[in-house]
């Protein structure tokens, strides 16, 4: 398999990334993270809510094997207010016996982060509590006007095969050698992709390999975020840099079950 396909660098960060990401927030336990880790899975997406356990002690477990810097530990946060933002980043990177993280995401802005709330997180990064800001949100042309300013050192941007706006949006204005790193998740719609009776007749539910596959074979995108809930989860997910991009035939066809999935269970933001 062409090592394009399963590595890469996350835009202007310089940072060498695998090109599958593990999120954090759907249960699964330190192995299935662990293994990633070892199959070259080192974009580690430490998000808010619950049932980030086994994240955190694969963390733990990996830093304290001396690796800590081949991981790539992405903080995420809701927070509007710019003290609430810093007083939760030091409290999680408390948690884990870290000086700083790698990334700081300002999670689901759809206009532009408060000025106060921009000035803060700069001033985080300032101070050395994270290397590189980012942003994510469902507006994609916001995207583009925020890769202007340069504040931003990379985006989590929505992309599936039923959400396929990214391809003019945004990953057409996203390009150059000072370009933002792009991440994108919901892979699997929220797993509407993997769900038989959505599927036109005749077609088969698409496993969630195919889905990471379908991303990926997109090489505007830097990194695509999985979210197993157990290591079988985990597995299939690592299956996908065995198998590698779609061909025509597979990428005509899982288009199309997009297309009828976007259509049959809603927008949900275009």
């Amino acid at each position: 398999m062409s090592e394009e396909f399963q590595k890469g660098i996350l835009g202007r960060t310089g940072l060498e990334v695998g090109r599958l990401g593990v999120a954090a927030s759907y249960g699964a336990p330190v192995e299935a993270f662990e293994e990633a880790f070892e199959k070259g899975c080192n974009y580690f997406y430490l998000g808010s809510g619950r049932h980030r356990s086994g994240m955190k002690q694969a963390i733990r477990n990996i830093c304290g094997q001396g690796q800590r810097d081949r991981l790539v530990i992405s903080m995420h946060t809701y927070a509007r207010y710019g003290s609430l933002a810093e007083s939760l980043l030091k409290r999680r990177l408390r948690s884990l016996g870290l000086d700083r993280a790698d990334i700081l995401l300002l999670g689901w802005h759809n206009r532009r982060p408060s000025p106060r709330l921009l000035d803060r997180a700069l001033a985080l990064k300032e101070k050395g509590l994270f290397r590189f800001l980012g942003m994510s949100g469902h507006n994609r042309p916001l995207f583009p006007k925020m890769a202007e300013k340069e504040w931003f050192d990379l985006f989590h941007i929505r992309y599936n095969a039923a959400h396929r706006g990214a391809e003019t949006d945004a990953f057409p204005y996203l390009i150059g050698d000072r370009r933002p790193g792009i991440v994108t998740y919901t892979a699997t719609r929220w797993g509407q992709l993997l769900k038989q009776k959505n599927m036109p007749a005749n077609e088969s539910a698409l496993k969630s390999s195919d889905c990471y596959r379908f991303v990926l074979s997109n090489l505007n995108v830097d990194v695509c975020l999985s979210g197993p809930k157990n290591v079988s989860q985990m597995r299939e997910a690592l299956s996908a840099l065995e198998l590698g991009p779609l061909g025509d035939e597979d990428m005509t066809r899982i288009k199309m079950i997009g297309d009828y999935v976007h259509r049959r269970t809603g927008s949900f933001f275009g």
